[in-house]
């Protein structure tokens, strides 16, 4: 018999956003570290309000809107609210109701700022990752560093002499001009820099974010976001690998690519307590001489050099998740700050979709 078709449902629903959501739902488990998390982390963002005056968003529901937003790769925050509004999945993981208004895009957009200054997304990344379920994942000893290119919310065209020449055309005809982050820089995102990511690929202006990973089960342990530069790679791994040497008490090792096989990194990396074990680049130069490497016999006569260089290509997958499902591809932010926060949050949402299914395991 057929169905009777009815164009509009009930006025009334008694059926919880709980219950619609199966129980077998990926996002079951994630919610629930999410909230374990963000009770650890009241006080801490208790102290970021004042005590009188209007409610805000609850910093608890903006944090959790915001990982929905890097799971989904949803492109702005005005389509996040667009589609908060009516996705009832999306409501029961943020924590509101059915019948509860979603926030003006500006006021959510604020509101995050004041998240980002207070180190939220680094404190959280921190408690995640202490969180008694997760800590037993995780390696203390064995790490691997990379970093990945963040193309920037710019375009070649506001790339444009310091002093104010050439302006003439508005900048869209920079054919044959030599351009450089010394005599140019981009109007609209001063803090992008344009970047060439190998011989005979094109210059773009981007940010560089760089991942530490520990070799256990390939979780994101740290990130940072700085500008693009030849050097950036490894003054930002010693930086990251310092901190680990520091919090591990004892030496630790770390794996790396060829972009950091330079005398001066290897020798920073021995010095903070970091065995490095980076791989060997014995390319051979122009002038038809094989590059001399930094690491030698004494490192790579090791087992674990080899165990290292092996998990190396799991770094890969943090990016690759972090472009092809999150946000991370093309940044829209602008400023190295945000774009810092908005890559923080793409390591902390690859853990939290990776963590389940370990656990599970």
């Amino acid at each position: 018999m057929r169905g009777r078709f009815a164009d509009q449902g009930g006025l009334f629903s008694y059926i919880a956003p709980d219950k619609r959501v199966p129980a077998n739902h990926p996002l079951r488990k994630v919610r629930e570290l999410v909230r374990d998390v963000l009770s650890d982390l009241n006080r801490s963002l208790g102290r970021l309000y004042a005590s009188e005056g209007r409610p805000s968003i609850p910093p608890e529901q903006l944090l959790s809107a915001l990982l929905l937003q890097v799971f989904y790769g949803i492109r702005s925050e005005r389509q996040l609210m667009e589609q908060l509004d009516y996705n009832l999945l999306y409501r029961w993981f943020v924590g509101l109701s059915p019948d509860d208004p979603v926030w003006d895009p500006t006021t959510f957009t604020k509101n995050r700022e004041r998240l980002q200054n207070g180190d939220v997304f680094t404190k959280f990344m921190t408690r995640l990752l202490n969180h008694p379920q997760v800590k037993p994942l995780l390696s203390d000893e064995h790490f691997s560093v990379d970093g990945t290119l963040i193309e920037a919310w710019a375009s070649q065209k506001s790339f444009r002499p310091k002093d104010g020449s050439g302006d003439d055309d508005d900048g869209a005809n920079f054919h044959g001009q030599k351009r450089k982050n010394d005599t140019h820089a981009s109007t609209s995102d001063p803090d992008s820099r344009l970047y060439r990511k190998a011989a005979g690929r094109e210059a773009k202006l981007c940010y560089m974010g760089h991942a530490t990973m520990e070799n256990r089960h390939g979780l994101a342990v740290a990130g940072r976001v700085t500008h693009a530069s030849g050097t950036a790679e490894r003054r930002a791994s010693e930086i990251m690998l310092k901190a680990k040497s520091k919090a591990a008490g004892r030496r630790i090792t770390a794996g790396e690519d060829k972009a950091y096989d330079t005398a001066d990194h290897v020798a920073n990396l021995r010095a903070i307590g970091v065995t490095p074990h980076v791989t060997q680049n014995q390319a051979v130069t122009k002038t038809g001489k094989t590059r001399n490497s930094a690491i030698d016999e004494r490192t790579t006569r090791h087992p674990g050099y080899g165990m290292s260089q092996s998990r190396l290509a799991m770094v890969e997958c943090i990016f690759g998740w972090g472009k092809q499902h999150g946000t991370m591809r093309k940044t829209k932010h602008r400023g190295i700050a945000r774009v810092a926060a908005d890559f923080l949050l793409n390591l902390i949402a690859y853990n939290l979709i990776r963590i389940p299914k370990l656990l599970a395991a």
